[in-house]
């Protein structure tokens, strides 16, 4: 097969955003998970009460076995240590808020999923540590004669990060 066989690829002229490229790849491991949509997850801290939006976050939406009736689904909820009691106290405060925001009955009732949810656990948290006396003085004799004084702080700051760098290897 030559090259000039082959077909030409499809192309989109037009400008996609990240939502919709991405939509395509979450909607069927959000479907595997009980949800028809990503609302509920997206949405979130807009329909769940207070605290519970910042310490809890929608894991798995289970409806029962054959027709889904107008009790609703099961939402299991991943929680942060300490708020469990709470969340299972206000599961039916929780429930109605969800169910207000949708404007029908979606969920009958809330319970604990077994996962942990740590908020802002995406997030590195970045370490700066203060570089030995060694490195300083290191640092500060090769950076001496620089005559600019914003410029020899400057060099001196890669100086000490680029010092605590190499000793993570």
């Amino acid at each position: 097969m030559s090259k000039d066989d082959l077909p030409e690829p499809k192309r989109r002229n037009k400008t996609m955003s990240v939502a919709d490229i991405l939509g395509g790849a979450l909607d069927p491991v959000l479907k595997k998970r009980g949800f028809a949509s990503r609302d509920i997850i997206t949405h979130w801290s807009a329909m769940a009460p207070r605290p519970y939006d910042a310490v809890a976050i929608p894991d798995k939406l289970t409806w029962p076995r054959g027709e889904r009736s107008a009790e609703g689904a099961t939402l299991l909820l991943r929680c942060v240590p300490g708020h469990a009691l709470a969340i299972a106290h206000e599961g039916p405060r929780i429930a109605a808020a969800v169910n207000r925001y949708f404007g029908f009955v979606l969920v009958g009732a809330v319970k604990l999923s077994a996962e942990p949810f740590t908020p802002g656990s995406g997030d590195k948290a970045e370490k700066h540590s203060q570089p030995s006396q060694s490195v300083i003085a290191k640092v500060g004799a090769q950076v001496a004669e620089v005559a600019d004084d914003d410029l020899r702080e400057a060099l001196r700051t890669l100086g000490h990060a680029l010092s605590s760098r190499s000793g993570k290897r």
